[in-house]
């Protein structure tokens, strides 16, 4: 039987990337993709999400949650990586969400339908699910597994000196999902920049007579410029894309059961996982830790993976 997951996502380009690798993943039935604001604006990720679901057009279309604004969300500024729109500038055409729920609501009625079964896959900030937790105290017990995308380990941050992204952006969130009595899997920075792709990967995609390779050739040639004159690197890291294969292929991956926590007020150490790796540590294991993967097979996965959604699209 197909493993049932719920995607939650900001929608930008890795974002995306991941989307089509996982709506054409035989083995998985993506109940919902839920929207969050975080690389772009929530209305932004709800037109990406809208524009990425019409432009691949999936044999099964997943339920859409949409995000709303995220209180006390800092000033950042992801354009220079991801362009105006959070793809690369595309700026393809959406209609209007009908009739769509908000994100958190839809989480906690497809887990309440489905109680122990789903796996939420969380590639974005966790505001939604920190939301749909709040909101339902004993949601947390109901869900089969948690997969975050988020924090690093050896503080060295992609948004602050020291701090990742998503921890970043709703530190609050991160903290109470962590302390969530969930199944947690944590896949940090350390772990998805071990893999990244030069431009032959262009020459690796489905062709543009595909709807999945149309929509990836639309929107990754603006990582390969960005990453070259903004970050003078000859190669992209797809963060999100390879958090999708700790759901996909979780046997790439090597793990670590810690204690972590994340900081949420510092000037300095904003969102920064902070884990109890003492001899004694006083604090209890609460999340197991991507600490290594398979860098070679996990970069040619994604691109068989990849080629697969061409295929059927």
């Amino acid at each position: 039987m197909a493993q049932k997951i719920i995607v939650d996502c900001d929608l930008g380009t890795d974002d995306a990337v991941a989307l089509c690798m996982l709506l054409f993943a035989s083995e998985i039935e993506v109940l919902a993709v839920t929207a969050t604001e975080g690389c772009v604006t929530a209305e932004q990720a709800n037109n990406n999400l809208q524009a990425l679901i019409s432009e691949i057009d999936p044999a099964r279309y997943p339920r859409i949650g949409i995000a709303t604004p995220t209180p006390n969300a800092p000033p950042v500024d992801t354009r220079f990586l991801h362009g105006e729109d959070g793809l690369g500038n595309a700026n393809f055409e959406t209609s209007q969400l009908q009739h769509a729920s908000p994100s958190d609501k839809l989480i906690s009625d497809c887990i309440k339908a489905n109680p122990d079964e789903v796996t939420i896959l969380c590639l974005g900030p966790l505001t939604n699910i920190a939301r749909a937790f709040q909101r339902d105290p004993q949601l947390a017990e109901l869900v089969g597994q948690l997969i975050m995308v988020g924090g690093c380990l050896d503080g060295r941050g992609n948004i602050s000196p020291c701090a990742e992204f998503n921890f970043f952006f709703d530190p609050q969130a991160a903290r109470t999902v962590l302390k969530s009595r969930t199944t947690k899997t944590l896949i940090p920075l350390d772990v998805t920049r071990e893999v990244s792709f030069g431009l032959e990967l262009m020459d690796e995609l489905p062709t543009a007579e595909t709807r999945t390779g149309y929509f990836l050739r639309q929107i990754l040639p603006f990582s390969f410029r960005a990453y070259r004159q903004q970050l003078g690197l000859e190669s992209i890291s797809l963060n999100d894309v390879v958090g999708a294969l700790a759901a996909l292929n979780p046997d790439l991956f090597e793990y670590e059961p810690l204690a972590a926590d994340v900081e949420t007020e510092g000037e300095l150490t904003r969102g920064v996982l902070v884990t109890d790796r003492r001899a004694q540590p006083e604090w209890r294991s609460n999340v197991s830790v991507a600490t290594g993967i398979r860098s070679d097979a996990a970069k040619q996965m994604i691109i068989d993976r990849l080629v697969v959604a061409g295929n059927l699209s």
